[in-house]
């Protein structure tokens, strides 16, 4: 039997040098460092930032330091650094760091072990490789942005999740850990080019597999998933608020038809049937705008209805269930994102937040480089 006795985070001893830049990269630089890594950020003195949020969530967990990276003794102080680190994280569009002195031959010449991770949003070649663009542009390209919105409306930018959270920061944290994995095997150290265009598209893998099946096509909101079924889709109540309707199997479709006071075994067989849907839509539409969204959720959220409310950032921090789960931490005030995912035994928390060029100085003398 598993002991449970609490250890060490998963990636504690793991060293990883950041330099510093936009979205998916310090995201991926936030996962590390919240299971345990130990990341030291390089910042550029006097640099503004698109967001200018103070204790932004993202930037937690890595110690500072200030490098001007055009000055060559700053250069090799980061090679050296570079050497005593595990994995390297950089987010500029292709040849910056080559121009720099800070490129993937010279950084695995000095340490042959290094996982040298890239994050950009087109990838390390092709013909947009060196443009610019963020997560709308890079979803833009892969199909995704077009089939998510209303289907009498434009394409709705789905905050920066799909692009640059779980494409981009997700995407290159998966590749520096599966190279962990392979250096144990051989013993060196290789390049992990992350795209937010690569990893958006990897994201599309169940989507792309119902297009091939005949079972997505034509205009967005028509579709089984993008809001065109009725049992999959968000109804606004009588308050103006939202319920959220998941219930995509049969057995689930049915208990959401018997909670709206409806005819289970008259709609049930009608589920799949997209001769119906229409009618659903407005018949559901109807339904939902004669309670509440509270009222609503006292009826159908406890069942297997799969309906919720939707709820916005505040609302969701104190709703019970992710209460009791602690899925939100508040930290002076304001919410933060605990470290996920949880582990049976190892420990995982916060280690706070670091100025520019804060702690910087400690981790060279803990990582043993002469500054």
């Amino acid at each position: 039997m598993q002991t449970k006795e609490p250890s060490l985070p998963p990636l504690a001893g793991i060293r990883v040098i950041e330099f510093a830049g936009l979205g998916p990269a310090p995201y991926a630089g936030m996962l590390l460092a919240d299971l345990g890594a130990d990341v030291l950020r390089i910042d550029r003195a006097g640099a503004t930032d698109l967001f200018p949020v103070q204790r932004a969530p993202v930037d937690r967990g890595r110690r500072s330091l200030l490098l001007d990276l055009k000055a060559p003794e700053a250069v090799e102080l980061a090679l050296r650094i570079a050497e005593k680190a595990d994995a390297l994280i950089e987010g500029f569009r292709p040849g910056v760091m080559e121009r720099l002195g800070l490129g993937p031959d010279i950084a695995l010449a000095r340490n042959p072990k290094l996982i040298y991770a890239r994050m950009t949003g087109w990838g390390q070649e092709g013909p947009l490789a060196k443009t610019a663009g963020h997560d709308l542009t890079y979803l833009a390209l892969t199909g995704a942005l077009e089939a998510i919105g209303p289907e009498d409306g434009p394409p709705v930018p789905p905050l920066n999740l799909i692009g640059d959270m779980g494409g981009g920061g997700a995407f290159l944290v998966i590749g520096i850990l599966a190279a962990l994995l392979e250096r144990q095997r051989s013993g060196l150290g290789q390049v992990v080019d992350a795209a937010i265009l690569d990893g958006t598209v990897s994201q599309l893998a169940i989507v792309l597999g119902l297009k091939a099946g005949g079972l997505w096509g034509g205009s967005r909101g028509q579709n089984i998933l993008d809001g065109g079924a009725p049992f999959y889709r968000t109804y606004r109540c009588l308050d103006g608020k939202y319920m959220a309707v998941a219930a995509l199997e049969p057995k689930f479709f049915a208990t959401l038809v018997k909670g709206l006071g409806l005819d289970a075994a008259k709609l049930a067989p009608q589920q799949n049937d997209r001769t119906q849907w229409p009618r659903m839509h407005r018949e559901f539409e109807a339904i939902f705008a004669t309670k509440t969204r509270g009222e609503w959720a006292s009826v159908l959220e406890a069942t297997d209805a799969c309906a919720v409310p939707v709820l916005d950032f505040d609302e969701a921090a104190l709703y019970p269930h992710n209460v009791g789960r602690s899925t939100f931490m508040e930290e002076d005030g304001n919410l933060q994102p605990p470290p996920a995912p949880r582990f049976s035994r190892s420990i995982t928390s916060l280690s706070g937040h670091f100025a520019p060029g804060e702690g910087g100085e400690d981790a060279l003398r803990e990582w043993g480089v002469q500054s």
